[in-house]
Formats: structure tokens, sequence, C-alpha cells
């Protein structure tokens, strides 16, 4: 079974793309993350989408297939419906996996599963890369109070995805089902739960990952509190075994939400858009008040003119240059943090030859 890097990168597998961009080329994306709608059955306490308003458009069914075009058309591999809204609000989701998949790229979901149908698993299920299923509590008191709903959600999401686990068993599918974690250092009591409970619906893997936080620390995470959790995350990876995996983000949990890096280079290789139809190098730039960094909208214009227009690669420039500092100018612990590490250390003369010859990763095409 191929490696699942759930706390890392997997561009030192796409080195045609790190050349071209070393070189100075204009490359496409190699994944892209984005939401369908920024709308969303719950209201989590830790999410960071209530810091990510902006201008709303209609993500048509019209508009969904022509991005999905121009994506395969220009380059990028992969496409996760997961950003600033919970797509599964979207009437269009399904027909959208299934039309990335038949263009060949590689297709994932992130959802809390709430309105995920039940009806249509046998159908996209084939079509996905990874289906993960977002939820941080092990039980349905705790989870309605963390995640914002009702605690008759918590029963409907189990049994979707104890669904999930028999299509694949009973299909023999490839797609990976996972559960994720989004850890507060106040709901520490979750974590072994949710690792049991893992291993209890057959899942192939728990991740329990950071809280990000803006510039200004709006949400309140108490990054020095995570030290104090490091037993417990440790017990938690206990409950790994051959057919199972738990995995703690140790880099960016024991980060204390810094980085070591100044510039943003990883937008180039993995870039997000709202659910609004927003293009940004990355979700933390999505609000209205970081509208210098807001590219244009695919609800207005194709994404291929996007990508091909001056604006695209400005605003590129810009975040990669001495006109802005990530540590003081975006939030803590980015989608592209792990790239932008690799990257800086790349700019700063650490190569990377010889370091394509193991085993080709899972999903290495979501980098």
């Amino acid at each position: 079974m191929a490696e699942l890097i759930l706390d890392g990168h997997k561009l030192l597998w796409h080195k045609e793309r790190l050349e071209a961009w070393t070189r100075g080329e204009r490359i496409a994306p190699i994944t892209i993350d984005c939401a369908l709608t920024r709308a969303c059955t719950y209201k989590c306490v830790y999410c960071y989408g209530q810091l990510q308003n902006n201008d709303i458009k209609k993500m048509t069914k019209d508009v969904i297939f022509r991005f999905l075009d121009d994506a395969v058309e220009i380059g990028v591999k992969a496409i996760s419906f997961v950003s600033d809204g919970e797509s599964t609000c979207s009437p269009h989701l399904y027909d959208a996996i299934l039309k990335g998949k038949s263009n060949g790229l590689d297709m994932a979901l992130g959802t809390n599963g709430y309105l995920l149908r039940d009806e249509k698993l046998e159908e996209v299920l084939p079509a996905l890369t990874y289906l993960r299923f977002n939820i941080s509590a092990a039980d349905p008191l705790n989870y309605a109070k963390i995640m914002g709903c009702k605690e008759e959600c918590f029963d409907k999401v189990i049994e979707t995805i104890k669904k999930s686990v028999a299509i694949k068993r009973k299909n023999k599918l490839s797609v990976t089902l996972g559960l994720q974690m989004v850890l507060l250092p106040q709901f520490a009591d979750q974590v072994i739960p949710l690792a049991k409970l893992g291993k209890e619906l057959g899942v192939d893997y728990s991740v329990i990952k950071h809280c990000s936080d803006d510039e200004a620390g709006s949400l309140g995470v108490q990054y020095d509190k995570y030290f104090d959790l490091v037993n417990i995350l440790k017990e938690a990876e206990k409950y790994s075994d051959n057919n199972y995996l738990v995995k703690a983000k140790w880099s960016k949990i024991l980060s204390k939400g810094k980085r070591n890096y100044s510039r943003c280079f990883g937008p180039a290789f993995i870039m997000q858009f709202s659910g609004s139809g927003l293009v940004a190098p990355c979700g933390m730039l999505f609000n209205d008040k970081y509208k210098k960094y807001h590219i244009g909208n695919i609800a207005e214009k194709s994404f291929k003119e996007i990508w091909r227009s001056e604006r695209y690669w400005e605003v590129l420039s810009l975040i990669a240059s001495e006109k802005f500092n990530a540590c003081t100018m975006c939030g803590s612990l980015c989608l592209q943090h792990k790239v932008n590490e690799f990257l800086w250390g790349l700019k700063h003369g650490k190569g990377f030859s010889g370091e394509f010859e193991s085993a080709i990763p899972e999903h290495v095409n979501f980098i």
C-alpha cells in the first residue's frame, strides 16, 4: 500500500512542474481547492469561513463545468471541493464530481456529511480519490456543541460514513475514506474517542489537525496549549494498524502558529477559490479587506482567461516579493504552509535532486 502523507506535501513527485517554476515559467496549479457555495449547514466554533466574507456570485452548473473544462485544459491535475463553504449545499455537487472525473481530473470532497445524499454514494464514490468527513467530536452532545448543529445531525453523519465504508468494501473501490478533527485545546477529551470511532467505523484514517487563525487572532486559538496534548495525541496514534491510520499533524500543531518563511510561493502550485467564485491566492485572503490580492471571479470570467491574465501573475508575484510578509500579513498555518516551507528552502539553495526515487504516495496530485 502506498504511503498516505497527512503531514507534509507531495511536490517532490511533480518534478517537471517544479523545474518549470524554478526557471520562472508561468505554471498551472497542480491542485485547486474550492467550494461550490459559501453556504453551510453548521456553525463550527473554529470555522475560519466566518473570517472570509466576500462578494458572492452565483455558482451555476455552467460556471462550474466551464471551470472544470478550463482546469484540465491548462494542466491542473486535481480538484478538491474543500474551501469556505459546504459544497453539499450546492445542487450541482454530484454532477460536478462526475464531470471532473470524466475530464481526467482527480476529484475529492471534504464535507461535514450531513447533506451528503446516501443514494448518491454508489455513483460518486468511484469518481473520488478521497472523501473526508469533518468531524470534531465522537458523541451527539459534544458534536452539536463544537460543530454548531442539532444533536441528531451526528447520527445521520455516522450512518452515511457506515454506508460509504460498506459501498467501498462491496465494490472494492480505491477511494480513501477519512475523518478529520479540527482540534482546539479545550476539546482534547474528544481525541481518543474519535480515534476509536474511526476504527470502529472502518475508515482508512483519522487525522487530527490544528486550528488556523487570522493575523489578528480573531478565533483566539491558544497555540501554546497544544504542547499539553502531546501524550493524548501519541496515545491516539496507537490505534493505528495495518488497515487504519491515526495521524496528528505534528509539524503544525507544535509550530506555535509561526512560519519560518516570509514570502508566499505556494499558490502557484496549490490555489484556492472561494465558494463565491472568487479566485485568490489562498483562503486567508478571501475577505473583502484583502481586495488588493483578489484576481477575478470564475462566475464572471473563465478560469482559463483569469489564469492567462497579467493580474493573476501580478498578484502571485506580489505575495512572493519583499512587499509581502507571510509572517505578519496573513493568517496562521495555511493550506500552502508545507509547500511554502519547501519552496522557501528551494529558493535558499536547498536542492531536490535525487529525492524522486521513492514510491509514489497516495493522492499524489493533491499536493
